[in-house]
């Protein structure tokens, strides 16, 4: 049995004059133990209502749910204490110190006022946060707020650690230290659940990756499996002229392995391809014979939005998820879960 396992999970949800948003639509998920799972997929996908599921703040449903063989609807007071979470956006008290912040969190787990001063000193060193420890948690930066963040949901050292987008909207190099820190804590034999949008992200920390879009996993693989699946090289032009799409369209049409995709800039063509240099280099002798010259040309893999493109259908976005933030569960459900809900 897998440390995390789900089966079948189903959440429906009733926005007001809108259909009912199917937030999970049979979602199975597995996560061997000391691994990091990331489950990728665009905006509304459902990832976050996954995580909230798993964690106890809202109840599927159908379906069911195990940690460590615990059954989470049925005991999740005994899932709590073994499980750490950071969502989307960062849960510090702004008014209190870093410190503060941490020892605050050590004291509501009940573990005493030494050992939670003790756990924050630690936490503090591991994450650098040495000199701003003392500082209100309203002058730090966004990573540093992502970091003490984190730093909170290991308090407890958690067997489990779940980690929705953790670095949304952070700079390269507050996410690349958060990667490391992420990296540490799996050596160590944490197993994590990763919820991301980039693909960059899950590629180097994933062990493996889930995509889900419209509530269920519709791939699955390593990261080098899934951009393979949709191809494994692409070709890439951008024309000086819109009036020039339609030639250079027919000619990737032809050397392409699918239908060549046109960029919102209505210049940009790109195409999946077998052999990306005998491709491009064809390409660019059709044109020249034509009297087409490109302003760029180049060959890459896979990103992001061609997973999402060939695997959901749509790019990912960067807007808030609406999968379970805007909208009323169909069943009853208690206050504590309205109000994790929003």
């Amino acid at each position: 049995m897998a440390f995390i396992e789900a089966r079948g999970l189903r959440k429906t949800y009733l926005p007001k004059g809108a259909p009912p948003v199917h937030a999970l639509d049979g979602l199975n998920l597995e996560v061997p133990q000391g691994t990091i799972k990331g489950l990728l997929g665009p905006n509304g996908a459902g990832k976050t209502t996954a995580v909230k599921s798993l964690t106890t703040l809202i109840v599927p449903d159908e379906g069911t749910m195990t940690i460590d063989g615990i059954d989470v609807m049925a005991h999740p007071e005994r899932i709590r204490p073994i499980i750490g979470v950071s969502g989307q956006y960062a849960a510090v008290d702004e008014n209190l110190t870093g410190f503060e912040n941490l020892e605050m969190v050590g004291r509501l787990y009940h573990l005493g006022a030494k050992e939670s001063r003790a756990r924050a000193t630690e936490l503090i060193e591991l994450f650098d946060l040495v000199e701003a420890q003392n500082r209100p948690v309203k002058g730090f930066s966004g990573g540093m707020r992502r970091r003490i963040d984190l730093a909170g949901a290991l308090v407890v050292r958690p067997r489990v650690l779940f980690l929705d987008e953790p670095t949304t909207g952070l700079d390269p190099r507050s996410r690349l230290a958060l990667w490391d820190v992420i990296r540490s804590l799996a050596g160590e034999g944490t197993t994590v659940l990763l919820t991301t949008q980039y693909l960059e992200e899950a590629d180097q920390l994933a062990d493996h990756i889930s995509v889900i879009d419209g509530g269920k996993v519709i791939a699955e693989g390593t990261t080098d499996e899934l951009k393979n699946s949709i191809g494994g090289a692409r070709i890439e032009l951008s024309l000086a002229s819109e009036k020039e799409v339609a030639t250079a369209r027919t000619i990737l049409k032809k050397i392409g392995s699918s239908e060549p995709i046109l960029a919102a800039d209505g210049r940009t063509l790109t195409v999946p391809v077998d052999n990306a240099p005998a491709a491009l280099a064809t390409a660019l002798g059709e044109l020249g014979s034509r009297g087409i010259s490109p302003l760029d040309a180049g060959m890459r893999r896979p990103t992001l939005d061609d997973v999402f493109l060939q695997l959901t259908g749509h790019a990912a976005t960067l807007e808030d998820d609406n999968d379970d933030s805007t909208a009323k569960p169909k069943t009853k459900v208690s206050r504590r879960e309205r109000k994790a809900a929003n």
